[in-house]
């Protein structure tokens, strides 16, 4: 029980080294926080008016409050862009373990009387809790954003919306903590970095809606586990937008419609898709990558036996 509560306090207390280490590098930082931010500056200022005037040509005759149709937009980017940070923040922080490694820190960590299951969690909490936290921040700009442009989300909408961020920076962290443990140089590192940033949110169905996608192409997104993460955001930011739509004068047909258009519900080989098999499929999903996560380091403790330091003469 004293080990355990020994090895406890000291997994706390690397958590809380790897985050200060983390939020010390001004760079690190930047690139975690920034991204989000910049990518929803682009939206805001290039690609606003182009989804804008899209929408706009949907609707044909039909007369929308332009109010209602700002802040079905601005939830389709916040949704996006949540969708995407949680899982490229997540590769951003847990590059500090493949650093330690690359700069020997690692192998000084090994030497020491510290279990290896201690750095091993230690730098799966740390970079989990830089993932929600620089995502929670970014929840807050993009609801506030959401808020100036035209609000309908309730409170239960957010509370869901605060869940679907934790669950997805668990996912990034988890997937981001697999990946990490193979890369073993910089120009890994950023082949890696480089791949997540750039694919990740079509594949997931983030930038471009899975509606509009082949039918082949739509049905093996649907297949991949990201694409329920997107799923879930869109669903709590968007669909409330259903009611005001249809009292404004959009025929249901129509309203439902539209919100297929841009994936706020999720259908699979042409069946809908429930919100709990959505979440069904991310908690299964972040158990998988849990328990892989732990076996593979299981494996590699067992494989390399912590080195001794020799005894002083």
């Amino acid at each position: 029980m004293s080990n355990l509560k020994l090895n406890i306090k000291m997994t706390a207390a690397f958590t809380a080294r790897n985050m200060k280490v983390f939020f010390r590098d001004k760079g690190a930082v930047i690139s975690a926080l920034m991204a989000p931010l910049v990518i929803l500056l682009l939206y805001v200022l290039f690609l606003n008016n182009v989804l804008k005037s899209s929408f706009t040509a949907e609707l044909g005759d039909m007369v929308i409050p332009e109010k209602l149709i700002d802040g079905y937009i601005a939830s389709f980017e916040v949704s996006s862009i949540l969708a995407v940070c949680c899982v490229t923040v997540a590769f951003v922080v847990n590059m500090m373990m493949v650093d330690d490694r690359l700069t020997g820190v690692r192998a000084d960590l090994d030497v020491t009387p510290t279990h290896k299951s201690v750095l091993v969690l230690g730098y799966f909490f740390s970079t989990a809790l830089v993932t929600l936290s620089i995502c929670l921040l970014t929840l807050a700009v993009g609801l506030a954003y959401i808020g100036a442009s035209g609000w309908q989300m309730s409170a239960g909408d957010c509370l869901f919306a605060v869940l679907d961020v934790f669950l997805a920076s668990l996912f990034g962290t988890a997937l981001s903590s697999v990946v990490a443990v193979f890369l073993k140089s910089r120009g890994a590192i950023n082949a890696v970095s480089t791949i997540v940033s750039t694919v990740y949110g079509f594949i997931c169905g983030a930038y471009y809606p899975i509606s509009q996608f082949a039918k082949g192409i739509a049905n093996f997104v649907m297949c991949l586990p990201g694409t329920y993460f997107t799923a879930l955001f869109r669903s709590h930011f968007m669909r409330c937008f259903y009611e005001p739509f249809t009292e404004a004068g959009m025929p249901s047909d129509a309203a439902a419609e539209i919100l297929d258009s841009l994936d706020v519900n999720a259908y699979f080989f042409g069946k809908a898709v429930p919100t709990w098999v959505m979440y069904t499929v991310a908690l299964c999903t972040v158990v998988a990558l849990l328990a892989a996560f732990v076996a593979i380091n299981a494996v590699k403790i067992k494989r390399k036996p912590k080195p001794v330091a020799p005894a002083a003469e």
